[in-house]
């Protein structure tokens, strides 16, 4: 088994060829496991440089309502947690980008988390986005992390504080995800002026790498976010456009929106 992707020397590269890095996010199991891959390869294939794939969850209390919808088509379809780690796998053998897995807490802790952590390690994951789980009540996980190799990715949002702010940078591997507007993720016709102050305040606290989500959905807005930042996370697009072109579709869009981050 080779080594995962880093995430950090992947998020550098970008930034050293062109303006930035892009993180693409669709869910496994959507709308079956076998397609959610295809679109995931096909993101990797057309300027997508780290995948971030989604664990559905039955309460996604971050999640805006396209990829809500997906997330309860996946469930409703039979998607178990387990076959993530198939996804992962069936994804890296195929394509040489980081896949990282964003997952709520609560799946994790009924799974195990040494044993969701060395599944990951076996399937080629480069780490987890936990976006409900505060730095200074994730020990297990940063045990876990530590113990594997694994990236750890927290939050950062407009709301906090400078601690918890120093806390994500500290504690996170590979990169902060810094959240760019309060409430739940979805495209937006503009991406909110909250993101610079949240980088500011990353960078303040010393971060190496922060890339900003929630509400990118043009070439524009990447090539806009990566002035300041160093990855733009793109979700609800991709996921509008599976739902409405298929794979095909998702490959395009990945084009189209990559070409943001070939403008300096």
């Amino acid at each position: 088994m080779t080594a995962p992707r880093s995430v950090a020397a992947t998020v550098d590269q970008a930034n050293a060829d062109r303006a930035g890095a892009v993180v693409g996010y669709l869910p496994a199991g959507y709308p079956d496991v076998q397609t959610s891959v295809d679109a995931a390869v096909a993101m990797a294939e057309n300027g997508v440089d780290v995948i971030e794939l989604g664990l559905p969850y039955s309460d996604p209390v971050m999640d805006g309502p396209v990829i809500q919808r997906a997330a309860e088509e996946s469930l409703a379809n039979g998607f178990r947690v387990a076959q993530v780690f198939d996804a992962v796998h069936a994804i890296t053998e195929r394509a040489d980008v980081p896949v990282l897995v964003m997952t709520y807490w609560n799946p994790v802790l009924r799974y195990g988390v040494d044993r969701f952590a060395d599944d990951l390690v076996a399937a080629g994951a480069s780490g987890l986005i936990t976006p409900d789980l505060i730095p200074d009540e994730g020990q297990q996980w940063i045990d876990a992390s530590e113990r594997t190799g694994l990236d750890r990715v927290f939050l950062a949002a407009p709301s906090s504080t400078d601690v918890r702010m120093q806390q994500a940078v500290d504690r996170s591997r590979g990169f902060v995800y810094a959240v760019s507007t309060m409430g739940v993720t979805g495209a937006r016709t503009g991406v909110d002026v909250a993101a610079r102050t949240v980088v500011s305040r990353l960078r303040d606290a010393g971060v190496e790498r922060t890339c900003v989500g929630l509400g990118i959905s043009t070439a524009d807005q990447v090539a806009e976010v990566l002035e300041y930042a160093d990855g733009a996370i793109i979700g609800s697009a991709f996921v509008r456009a599976l739902a409405d072109l298929g794979v095909a579709g998702v490959g395009a869009r990945a084009a189209e929106l990559a070409a943001g981050a070939a403008r300096r």
